[in-house]
């Protein structure tokens, strides 16, 4: 079901252009050790794979909305798809750093998912092994670099330091960027949706995110 749903997300051109690599199920991931050491605190105690597929197919799905790109100016290219979908990720991760210990589990096992099967994807294609290691730190690198610069902004509500965080990482080296404000407004709108579901759901695997909110009728 992961799988497939990052597929759906980014599709195989993804997979040629980001090129990382695989850390086999079970294996400590040697890239990126100082976060696999963050979201290892509470790796697979229970048997959540039916709850992790469910959730992550959501957000997923979620970062797909055609409307993030065709109104809140996302690039509907391969690196758009991923900065969405690390956004969405990034999103529930912070709703889960509340949560009881198994949200936070399923937080975890999303997170491992994402980078184990964009590895073994990539290894499909043939990537050889040598070129594994540092490919992968530098996508890990982008994830967690986006996850701080995110939460900083967020943390202190502050919408036009995340428009301009989300314009220097989806539109890096752009002389003229594009308008990140309906971004970063969706972001705000979406924490304080997450923040309203209920335990019971996101235990589940459950919690969705808001859709892109119709611009007013002028």
């Amino acid at each position: 079901m992961i799988g497939i749903a990052i597929r759906a997300c980014f599709g195989k051109p993804a997979f040629e252009i980001m090129q990382q690599g695989q850390t086999p199920a079970g294996m400590k991931n040697e890239a990126f050790p100082e976060k696999t050491m963050i979201f290892g605190l509470f790796r697979k105690k229970n048997n959540n794979q039916a709850i992790v597929d469910r959730q992550y197919a959501a957000l997923a799905a979620a970062a797909r909305m055609p409307e993030l790109y065709e109104r809140l100016n996302v690039p509907d290219t391969v690196m758009g798809r991923f900065e969405m979908l690390s956004i969405a990720m990034i999103l529930f991760f912070r709703r889960t750093r509340a949560s009881a210990t198994s949200g936070q589990e399923i937080a975890q096992e999303i997170v491992d998912a994402f980078f184990q099967d964009i590895d073994y994807s990539i290894r499909e294609l043939g990537i050889g092994d040598n070129s594994v290691p540092k490919r992968m730190k530098k996508l890990a690198g982008m994830f967690y670099g986006r996850l701080e610069a995110y939460s900083k902004a967020m943390d202190t509500g502050d919408a036009e330091a995340l428009a301009l965080a989300l314009q220097r990482n989806i539109y890096p080296e752009t002389a003229a960027p594009a308008d990140m404000s309906g971004l970063a407004g969706w972001m705000m709108a979406a924490e304080s949706h997450l923040s309203a579901v209920a335990e019971e759901v996101i235990a589940t695997g459950s919690a969705t995110l808001p859709p892109v909110a119709c611009p007013p009728v002028i």
